[in-house]
């Protein structure tokens, strides 16, 4: 796709830059209004992010002045990143669902201490080495991309239409990669009448080649045990019914046939429990079982940052175990050991 790309119907999407990460660039939909151009999504909060996002609004007939509005389909900060420059530089409203303002409002609120320090306990209660701990003990406080983003001011309602004067545009509540990603349904004929029902803007949840990450919902005072996995496959069900003609993904490109890729990621899931399963024969910690794991490259391979992403996708997927009764905790295991049921 080209940095710019008209998608008809009042819908075009820009090719924003994520420094440094293999996924190369978020797309950011510009949706006309009757009221201006509203933005799903704005891309890393860096300067030639902030560069190219202007570039193509200018390309598109617009500027960053005349945005109505942004709606934000999850808080991560290659989505949620530019939405304050701008409301700063528009005075643009900025929606997210509840369950993602609490976690930008926790996030503006934590000290940095606070963050490494309970990181630091939940690696070593997974399991995790000495040597991969330590330099979280270490850590000095610093400024981290996401720290300081944009606190919204509208929420998104589930199954809702969002308040886009001459457009309809639903929101459905699809948590799993995050506890608020919303998708956004446009209940509009496809402009270019393919069969389907209208056009689905599916942020990080559906995309065409690859599978989002499935982690924690990280809350350093919510001791409550969520299921990450368990709502994203629900979330999946429900965008398959919903048959959209045509996908509009945050990454790679759009694609046809939401039903035949939610099909796909259900079996990839099931075949992924299931492995874990034969992993489990004898008792891991959740940072062994994601040692074990199959990843897009050698374990060995994998940077600091990444083993801890990778351990909280392990420990999601022994959620969804536990609740489903294919798996369970050893008793008195210190830290927490999990073997399969048989």
């Amino acid at each position: 796709m080209p940095a710019v790309y008209d998608h008809g119907g009042g819908v075009r999407s820009l090719r924003v830059p994520i420094p440094d990460n293999p996924l190369g660039h978020t797309l950011v939909y510009v949706v006309d209004t009757d009221r201006g151009p509203v933005l799903i999504d704005t891309g890393w909060d860096d300067p030639t992010s902030w560069d190219t996002l202007a570039a193509g609004l200018t390309a598109c007939g617009t500027s960053v002045a005349e945005i109505h509005g942004v709606v934000v389909t999850h808080h991560h900060p290659d989505h949620h990143g530019l939405s304050g420059r701008v409301r700063e530089a528009s005075g643009a409203w900025i929606a997210m669902h509840a369950a993602d303002t609490a976690v930008v409002r926790r996030t503006r609120q934590a000290r940095p201490e606070r963050w490494f320090s309970y990181m630091t306990a939940k690696l070593t209660a997974a399991g995790a080495p000495e040597e991969h701990v330590a330099p979280l003990r270490a850590a000095r406080p610093r400024a981290l991309p996401g720290l300081s983003p944009a606190l919204p001011d509208r929420d998104i309602v589930p199954g809702e239409l969002l308040d886009l004067p001459g457009r309809r545009l639903r929101a459905i509540w699809t948590p799993g990669h995050t506890p608020g990603h919303v998708c956004l349904h446009l209940e509009e004929t496809h402009p270019a009448r393919l069969p389907g029902h209208g056009r689905l803007f599916s942020g990080d949840h559906l995309l065409p080649e690859i599978t989002p990450h499935i982690g924690l919902y990280e809350d350093p005072d919510d001791a409550t045990v969520t299921d990450p996995l368990g709502d994203y496959l629900d979330s999946l069900e429900r965008v398959g019914r919903l048959a959209p003609a045509e996908v509009l993904p945050a990454h790679q490109h759009p694609f046809p046939d939401a039903a035949a890729r939610v099909r796909e990621l259900l079996a990839h899931h099931e075949a992924r429990l299931t492995a874990l399963l034969t992993l489990l024969a004898g008792p891991l910690t959740p940072w062994q079982l994601a040692e074990r794991m199959e990843w897009n490259r050698p374990w060995a391979d994998i940077p600091h940052g990444s083993r801890t992403i990778a351990v909280s996708e392990a420990e999601s997927h022994l959620r969804r175990l536990v609740k489903a009764g294919r798996a369970e905790a050893v008793p008195g295991s210190d830290p927490v050991t999990y073997v399969a049921v048989q």
